[in-house]
């Protein structure tokens, strides 16, 4: 079957937006955040969606980027009863970025409420993250369902693919002894550790090595105490980074004594594993050894990149591609094969002439080696014994 330039050039074009459509990176638009209505609430109008982290939040949009914001909407809702809810919603990346906003934004007299993943309230607001979303919901009234009903809202909300929704492992090893309602704080770069009570400058974190930054308040003998741990990819860049954090802090110990090194106090460190342990305050050294002995690696093999499976995005969906390819341009090749051999049928049998119309066997060249009638054969040379007779 003849297989011409055209139907090779339409095949390959066909491969190659099959595989473009189901590559990883192919975008896909995001659903909406909010709900039209959860619980007996309706949404007021249309929602207020942005890709702007400014509309979000104009003090810290850079720091929300940081954290890797993606989208927000804002909505009112109102109930059968009369009542009115606020509700703002930011989406980020995935689940670690949406952690470290949710604690950026948690106070600490706020009251713990089991909402979404995490969740606090103070008066009429209250906060919570789930999955990839953080919302700040204010009510006009409180009622005993108010709860019930941000639970409901929280299992609505979009939920992000593959391990997107992991929170960072470093988030384990902070001790559970001592520690402070709703002092948490994670960091993922400067601005992160900027807004935070951090022991250390960023500089010194190196924020270009990839590390992640998790911080806590602890309460040990004789006050309070921070502890701060900074994970890196490998043991070895934890290791030379301890050394440098440790040449920093005997550069700011002056002659007569140990001082606050940033105005927190003296701080205790050490390493395990590719974690770098920071005690700080004012605490004796047996107080920030307990602390520090609290923190231990405990090596452990995950898979913490994006798997993308998901319905665009996983070989199936390759391979189904693949067949409706072949489907394709077997159709293609058949139609082609059909057209080709059908036309030239009915141009011989319209169109008779020299091109379409001559015979068979005029078709073909050949070599006429048959010898002329009439003309003798040439003698067969003879035998050189007969000479010699």
């Amino acid at each position: 079957m003849p297989f011409s330039k055209p139907v090779l050039v339409v095949a390959i074009v066909v491969l190659f937006a099959s595989v473009l459509l189901a590559a990883p990176g192919a975008d896909s638009p995001l659903p909406p955040i909010l709900p039209k209505q959860f619980a007996g609430w309706q949404m007021q109008g249309a929602g207020q969606p942005s890709k702007d982290a400014a509309a979000a939040d104009p003090s810290n949009a850079a720091l929300l980027k940081e954290y890797g914001f993606t989208d927000f909407e804002a909505a009112a809702y109102k109930s059968d009863d009369g009542r009115t809810l606020k509700i703002r919603a930011a989406r980020f990346t995935d689940a670690s970025g949406a952690f470290g906003a949710y604690t950026f934004y948690l106070q600490p007299g706020m009251a713990r409420e089991e909402i979404g993943d995490q969740g606090a309230s103070a008066d009429r607001r209250v906060l919570f993250y789930r999955g990839h979303i953080v919302v700040d919901a204010v009510f006009n009234e409180l009622s005993v369902m108010s709860a019930a009903s941000l639970r409901e809202l929280a299992g609505a909300l979009p939920r992000p693919s593959g391990n997107a929704g992991n929170l960072p492992p470093i988030l384990t090893f902070m001790p559970h002894r001592g520690y402070e309602a709703n002092t948490e704080k994670y960091a993922e770069g400067p601005l992160g550790l900027g807004a935070i009570t951090s022991p250390i400058p960023a500089d010194l974190v190196d924020f270009g090595a990839n590390p992640e930054v998790v911080l806590g308040q602890y309460s040990v003998a004789g006050g309070e105490a921070t502890l701060m741990l900074i994970e890196y990819p490998t043991p070895a860049l934890a290791a030379d980074h301890l050394r440098r954090i440790d040449a920093a802090n005997h550069a700011a110990q002056p002659q007569a004594g140990v001082e606050a090194v940033e105005n927190i106090g003296t701080f205790f460190d050490k390493r395990t594993g590719p974690i770098v342990a920071i005690a700080a305050g004012p605490l004796s050294q047996s107080a920030a050894q307990t602390l520090l002995g609290a923190v231990n690696y405990d090596a452990s093999v995950t898979w913490n990149e994006n798997t993308y499976f998901d319905k665009k995005n996983n070989i199936a969906n390759l391979l189904v591609n693949i067949i409706l390819l072949c489907i394709i341009v077997g159709a293609i090749s058949l139609a082609a094969g059909v057209a080709f051999g059908g036309a030239r049928v009915l141009l011989r049998r319209y169109f008779p002439g020299p091109v379409f119309g001559r015979a068979d066997q005029t078709e073909f060249i050949s070599l006429d080696l048959r010898e002329p009638a009439g003309q003798p054969s040439s003698p067969s040379p003879q035998d050189p014994s007969d000479a010699l007779k």
